[in-house]
């Protein structure tokens, strides 16, 4: 007990300690942080820019622009449902290789897609790069949960909540960078010299898993997390031992997934709601910048789009350090609260104070509840499961992307269409439906309490 009381007399210590204990993590680790923040430059710059390259680029109005966007986002967390267990079965170093190599020849592509010649619906460009999108698409379904896997295998457990944050904050750092890389790039070269250019960050990000992260760190990297790890508790012995051939380890598998449990399935899709404000940052900001305003804002809508990844980058650490101990559950209808009430700002019209009250408070609410969660579902996954459990808990968020992106462009072409006067724009009435839907999270969260009971706030927190 001395030690506890000890570190309610120094609350500084609990926030410095986790970032001191992930400083003294494996060099393996910090080989995947590297890779999360290249990839996050990379897949957020091409993201940022997609729905305006369909418009421009490959002919497609605002509501196929929309869908073809929403193809991507979800596309990938559908992939991530059925390659999510890639890394289960070969291991992490050769599923981020293959993930990598397939982004590097679907980047290619959509660079590649408008010089085909014709354009619009179903013409030879829409059909390159919706192949290059699928090469994305798989990278992605396998990518990210083979970096939350190694994040379980790589890191203890009294730093694996800040290993969690802290890969979540990276890759918002890598997203907050082509507000400041794409700009130049773009107003020089062109759009597509900006994809170009990630083609080339994402060779460099190849190069970087095959040296940081070779056989050799990883193996060392797995011993060290195994010689600190306490011995297997009861509930891991329940689930049984790990299988060993492959009859024991589709049994474990099948016996292991939770779609059985309400309650769980529950609490991963009534996210649902907020997490549409996700979906906007790429199939709604970028046009509401660029159309909605004029002078600087819409001349570097890139830097206003990706605002948001560098406040997570600097507040994610932060707020973790703060709240690990709280309770997940309570954290989550606070965070969710927090993000979804700033909508309302935007629904006040599109000034500056709007649009940064809205991101700052939006990513306030971020920072408290997203990586709580996705460091929640890796730590009850069994053991050699992480990437299927992180597949499943994240097949809400496919949903999520998939009715968003089919009424984003409708809500536009209706709001915010394309060449008309900012002044005769009505995003009001757009943004206030927006806040509306978000805010069903917050709610549904607190009228079910009672009924989640402490099970998953206590029994199963990070």
């Amino acid at each position: 007990m001395e030690p506890v009381e000890e570190q309610k007399k120094n609350p500084l210590r609990e926030i410095v300690d986790p970032f001191i204990n992930l400083i003294k993590a494996p060099r393996a680790l910090w080989g995947i942080n590297l890779s999360y923040v290249i990839e996050g430059l990379t897949y957020f710059g091409v993201l940022g820019l997609l729905a305006i390259y369909f418009n421009e680029y490959i002919g497609l109005n605002d509501v196929e622009a929309g869908i073809m966007v929403g193809v991507l986002t979800w596309g990938i967390t559908l992939a991530m449902l059925f390659l999510g267990a890639t890394v289960d079965w070969i291991g992490i170093r050769k599923a981020l290789l293959i993930a990598l190599f397939s982004f590097l020849i679907g980047r290619i592509l959509l660079s590649l897609a408008p010089e085909a010649g014709t354009t619009g619906l179903w013409s030879s460009s829409h059909w390159i790069s919706m192949i290059g999108i699928l090469g994305i698409v798989i990278g992605l379904g396998i990518y990210q949960p083979a970096c939350y896997t190694a994040i379980k295998k790589f890191t203890s457990k009294k730093n694996a909540a800040m290993g969690y944050a802290m890969l979540y904050a990276l890759m918002n750092l890598g997203g907050f960078l082509p507000g400041l890389i794409s700009p130049p790039i773009r107003h020089k070269l062109g759009m597509l010299g900006v994809f170009w250019a990630y083609v080339i960050l994402t060779v460099i990000g190849i190069l970087a898993v095959v040296i940081i992260l070779s056989k050799k760190t990883v193996e060392e990297a797995l011993a060290r997390n195994a010689s600190e790890e306490p011995a297997e508790d009861e509930t891991e012995k329940a689930r049984g031992a790990e299988p060993t051939t492959f009859v024991e380890r589709v049994r474990y598998y099948a016996r292991n997934v939770p779609l059985k449990d309400v309650r769980f399935m529950f609490f991963i899709f009534i996210l649902i709601p907020v997490q549409t404000l996700f979906a906007h940052n790429w199939l709604t900001l970028p046009q509401y910048f660029s159309r909605a305003f004029t002078g600087v804002v819409s001349e570097n809508f890139e830097f206003f789009v990706n605002f948001n990844p560098i406040l997570i980058f600097i507040l994610t650490p932060i707020v973790t350090a703060l709240t690990v101990k709280k309770d997940t559950y309570k954290m989550m209808i606070i965070g969710t609260t927090v993000m979804a009430a700033p909508t309302f700002f935007l629904a006040m019209g599109p000034t500056l104070f709007n649009v940064f009250a809205y991101l700052l408070i939006m990513t306030v609410g971020e920072a408290m509840w997203q990586p709580r969660f996705l460091a929640w579902i890796a730590e009850i996954a069994p053991r050699n499961m992480t990437g299927l459990y992180m597949g499943i808990g994240q097949f809400p968020w496919f949903v999520t992307k998939f009715i968003t992106s089919l009424y984003s462009g409708w809500f536009l072409m209706h709001y915010a269409p394309m060449d008309v006067p900012a002044d005769q724009l009505h995003t009001e009435t757009l943004w206030f439906i927006y806040g509306c839907i978000a805010l069903i999270t917050p709610v549904a969260l607190f009228l079910a309490k009672g009924w989640m009971g402490k099970r998953l706030s206590v029994e199963q927190s990070v």
